[in-house]
């Protein structure tokens, strides 16, 4: 229903005497309450969507692929340094290979470099204090070049870096990465890697390493 309203100036114009329409909620305007959130929130009429687990993706099982290869194989070199296994020369005779190099006490020096390989490789494998990992395996790999392969050139068929650059690159690039959702640091800030945790890696490993030349 409409009335006419008169305007000072002359002018008339058309005001409604009936309420305006009232829009009615639709059930797709209300979304179900996440029941762990402890009910609804937000403004009157409307809840919390319910939460989604997110699906494993290709690049996280690929991710998995890689640290367990990588890391395995890593720490399989070390057990074979400490306790002889899978065909491996074991503590006494890598502390020999030690003390010809000039680490001196060789056995000591074998169990150091031993136990960096299985811890490092163990903890890249099962994504466990990445960086620290990563240190480990670096800081061996960058002695190996400086007193082993170093003077062969590049290709290891001459006896050069090239296995121990890939070593690096990859322990390096896990740690700048991150281990992903599935390893057993998924609950720390490292998870998903970034530049601290490249440094920690790259930083530690060339410490270590630079320490183990100068003794």
């Amino acid at each position: 229903m409409r009335a006419l309203h008169f305007h000072p100036f002359g002018r008339t114009r058309a005001l409604s005497l009936t309420r305006p329409p009232v829009r009615t909620p639709v059930a797709a305007d209300r979304v179900p309450a996440d029941p762990a959130a402890g009910g609804a929130s937000g403004p009157p009429g409307r809840t919390r969507p319910a939460a989604t687990v997110p699906r494993l993706s290709a690049a996280e099982c690929g991710l998995l692929l890689i640290r367990l290869t990588f890391g395995l194989l890593v720490a399989g070199h070390g057990a074979q340094k400490l306790f002889g296994v899978f065909g491996g020369p074991g503590l006494t005779a890598t502390g020999r290979s030690f003390d010809a190099l000039g680490y001196h006490p060789g056995k000591v020096f074998a169990v150091i470099g031993g136990l960096s390989e299985l811890a490092g490789g163990l903890g890249l494998a099962l994504g466990l204090l990445t960086p620290l990992a990563a240190a480990a395996v670096i800081g061996v790999m960058i002695n190996a070049m400086a007193t082993v392969s170093g003077a062969h050139g590049l290709w290891v068929q001459n006896g050069g870096v090239e296995y121990s650059v890939a070593i690096c690159v990859v322990a390096f690039a896990l740690a700048a990465i991150g281990p992903g959702r599935l390893s057993v640091d998924r609950f720390f800030p490292w998870r998903s890697g970034g530049w601290p945790a490249a440094a920690v890696a790259l930083g530690l490993g060339g410490i270590g390493a630079a320490i183990a030349l100068s003794i």
